[in-house]
């Protein structure tokens, strides 16, 4: 919603959809005078508020891409984004706003595009596929997150399988490692089936469709180990489809024998597993696959996840993690030779207030690590108790920025759940305007890093 004016006429909407952009664009125009920010939240709201249906007439004629999971959306909507923009304009939510009026501001800010990128929060996707009838849903993964909001992930994952049942020609493009995902798709009648790895087992080892144990098979021996072992359901039918698209270690193999090195910008294995589901969900509504390759490796931060600040002796590098599967692909992230180690938790809404998830992490894998630890956040008390029963050495400070003041100088690993993460960077830009004591490093090393 970037009219210059309320003025500005919505064409291709209902004489209500009309009215209801008018008003939302006054309210981002009022919003941006005043101060208060860009104006587009609260322009969806309005706009919802004034036309329940403007969502589906905003998305009308567009080739969208749904994006969806429990960790991971962000990143890969971004490299969804870059590829379809090889196909024109894309209206995409970069901000990571996956509600309702975040999807309505996103399209409502790019009226012209013929294509979208939108990152949805997995309790959306039903209407939200409802309202859009997207070309393509690329479903990540799914597990236990935010247990006072989102709730049991099984029935998550039947809201999910229900839902997007109303939309047989929608492509599914799902990954067949996360037993989960498989069972969202496994009746879908158009299926891209993508092995992308799963590092985080621990919320299937029963059946989401028949209660039955779920067997995993051990990983190869050897010096090269499986990334994608397979697994099959003891009761009914469930097993690891056979797929079309695979990444092992940094090369993507797709169908027709195509294959091609994944570069990517942002560290870790859980990207380039992000990055394999972000091209086959491109080149599902026609983008080539191998502008698909590039476009997905120009990705580099996402809202502040990966970004490198150095901040006096110190260069912090930024990981979100937000649930126990999250957590356990940043700390396999973190750099193990790092000077300083700073975890930051917080504990309000948009975290999830129940934080018993924290007793799930595997903390003790830094219980050897020779660097200093230091636990923060409003919830820093919790995890020192976590810290301590995972005979991890720390020291707790209640101020983030004094937290990484406790490290040596040199390179500093900052591990954050949501608002812990906003917290600091609110905190770096205040310090900056004080005295200008920080900068975000945009050098390759510095995103590679």
């Amino acid at each position: 919603m970037t009219d210059a004016s309320p003025e500005t006429p919505a064409a291709g909407l209902t004489l209500r959809g009309r009215a209801a952009m008018r008003l939302a664009s006054a309210a981002a125009w009022a919003s941006r005078k005043s101060g208060r920010g860009r104006g587009a939240m609260i322009g969806g709201l309005i706009a919802l508020q004034v036309d329940r249906s403007i969502m589906g007439q905003l998305g009308a004629g567009k080739r969208t891409v749904l994006v969806t999971g429990t960790n991971g959306k962000s990143t890969t909507n971004r490299m969804v984004a870059a590829a379809l923009s090889s196909l024109g304009p894309v209206a995409t939510n970069a901000d990571g706003a996956n509600m309702d009026a975040g999807l309505v501001a996103a399209l409502g800010e790019s009226r012209s595009a013929r294509t979208a990128a939108l990152e949805v929060d997995e309790l959306h996707v039903p209407h939200v596929a409802d309202a859009v009838a997207p070309s393509a849903v690329v479903l990540l993964n799914l597990s236990r997150d935010q247990l006072d909001r989102v709730g049991e992930i099984n029935a998550v994952e039947r809201r999910l399988r229900e839902g997007l049942a109303r939309h047989p020609g929608t492509v599914l493009v799902a990954n067949a490692d996360d037993v989960l995902v498989s069972s969202v798709a496994f009746d879908a009648p158009d299926v891209v089936w993508v092995g992308a790895g799963a590092g985080w087992t621990n919320d299937s080892a029963g059946c989401p469709r028949c209660g039955e144990p779920v067997v995993h098979a051990a990983a190869t021996g050897g010096p090269v180990q499986d990334p994608h072992p397979h697994w099959h359901c003891s009761g009914c039918d469930l097993a690891r489809p056979q797929t079309h698209w695979s990444v092992d270690g940094d090369v993507l193999s797709g169908p027709g024998g195509f294959t091609a090195v994944l570069n990517l910008r942002i560290p870790g294995r859980a990207n380039l597993g992000n990055a394999a589901q972000a091209v086959a969900g491109a080149v599902a509504v026609g983008v080539d696959p191998s502008a698909a390759v590039h476009a997905v490796g120009t990705v580099t931060e996402v809202a502040g996840r990966y970004r490198t600040v150095v901040r006096g002796p110190h260069r912090l590098r930024m990981l979100l993690a937000k649930n126990p599967a999250g957590w356990q692909e940043a700390l396999a992230m973190s750099d193990r030779t790092a000077d300083g180690v700073v975890i930051a938790v917080n504990g309000q809404v948009p975290d999830g207030e129940d934080l018993s998830w924290l007793w799930d992490v595997d903390f003790e894998a830094l219980a050897a690590s020779p660097a200093p630890v230091v636990a923060t956040g409003e919830r820093g008390t919790d995890l020192a108790v976590r810290l301590s029963y995972a005979g991890v050495a720390h020291t707790l400070e209640k101020d983030v920025l004094r937290a990484v003041d406790r490290c040596p100088p040199g390179r500093v690993e900052v591990l954050a759940n949501y608002t812990a993460l906003l917290g600091l960077d609110r905190a770096l830009d205040r310090e900056n305007l004080e005295g200008d004591t920080s900068r975000t490093d945009t050098s390759p090393e510095g995103a590679a890093r």
